[in-house]
């Protein structure tokens, strides 16, 4: 320390470490909250459905709810589990497919059904390698930069007319929306105007995610 600088006084010193404790309980918090919102919400709306049998004063009982809630989250976690389970035999596959083309006959519902399936289909365990590789754009105005993630190099319709006649190389960028990644634009740029970047895909969506707060190291440590 400079020995011109006085030293911190004794309640900066505290302010310090109260902001650092709350920045480490932070993660922790923040995990409880979800926790607990989870389990009102879900187990607080089906704790009446699976347990209707008990009494009304021990179901409702202040010092009981949280457990009924808990039990009620735990018995719908298993059965969306079960779901998953059975839908990969045909029996399964055929109800949930009956199930779904009953969706679609309801108007109003077929369209907001479809929308959802889109978005779970785009974002789903089955897409998982959707993106590539995290690429640099510059957008929304030429000088500013965002994150974006490479989707195609495919040379379809839309990349041969940007492309025009001298052919040249146009990639699909997908530059998500902050903090709300599911939500964005889709560019067809020439291969000169991106930047691939290093980063892995998931450290990329923790960038944008987190408002670029989370920053991955760099250069990445290589394997030992």
């Amino acid at each position: 320390m400079n020995a011109a600088e006085p030293a911190p006084s004794a309640l900066v010193r505290l302010r310090n470490a109260f902001v650092t404790g709350l920045l480490l309980l932070s993660p922790l918090g923040v995990t409880w909250f979800v926790f607990a919102w989870l389990v009102g919400q879900v187990g607080g709306s089906f704790r009446p459905l699976f347990f209707f049998y008990l009494p009304e004063k021990l179901l409702n009982a202040p010092a009981l709810g949280i457990v009924w809630n808990i039990l009620a989250t735990l018995i719908v976690i298993a059965l969306i589990t079960l779901l998953g389970y059975v839908s990969r035999h045909f029996l399964g596959r055929f109800l949930l497919g009956s199930l779904e083309r009953l969706v679609r006959t309801i108007p109003g519902v077929n369209s907001v059904y479809n929308t959802v399936k889109q978005i779970v289909t785009t974002f789903g365990a089955d897409k998982r390698n959707l993106f590539s590789k995290v690429v640099l754009v510059q957008f929304p105005i030429e000088g500013s930069w965002a994150i974006g993630f490479l989707t195609t190099k495919t040379r379809a319709e839309p990349q041969a007319r940007v492309a025009g006649a001298g052919g040249a190389e146009v990639w699909g960028v997908f530059v998500p929306t902050t903090p709300n990644p599911t939500s964005g634009f889709l560019l067809f740029l020439p291969r000169e105007k991106i930047v691939e970047l290093e980063m892995s895909v998931g450290d990329g969506m923790k960038l944008i995610i987190s408002g670029g707060s989370v920053i991955p190291p760099w250069p990445a440590a290589s394997p030992e």
